[in-house]
């Protein structure tokens, strides 16, 4: 049971670090801008546009992740997390380690995404 628990602290705090990056990196991308307003040619707007594209998706993948550390967070804190939504069995250690913020089991999530 002590072993889960450190297991769950060390969790928590790469979540808590992972989330960090992630708002540094969000903040940075609003800061900077794909276009600079000076479009010379079409070809450079095709470009500036693909380029807005490619940071939107970005972001927003990145809110998606943050949203799913989030979630994480507050069943750490509910005493919930490492335990699937849909069964109540625990989910493996070796599943939260390569994925810290799984809500099922595997099995479970299989069954989800079907």
């Amino acid at each position: 049971m002590k072993q889960r628990a450190d297991f769950i602290e060390k969790i928590k705090k790469t979540l808590l670090e992972k989330r960090e990056d992630i708002n540094k990196q969000l903040a940075a991308q609003t800061q900077d801008k794909v276009n600079d307003g000076i479009v010379q040619d079409s070809a450079d707007e095709a470009l500036s546009l693909s380029m807005e594209n490619l940071q939107n998706s970005l972001q927003k993948t990145e809110l998606g992740e943050l949203h799913l550390m989030e979630e994480a967070l507050v069943r750490i804190s509910r005493g919930e997390y490492g335990v699937c939504i849909d069964c109540g069995e625990p989910i493996s250690e070796k599943r939260l380690g390569h994925f810290p913020y799984a809500a099922r089991c595997i099995v479970c999530q299989e069954n989800f995404e079907q």
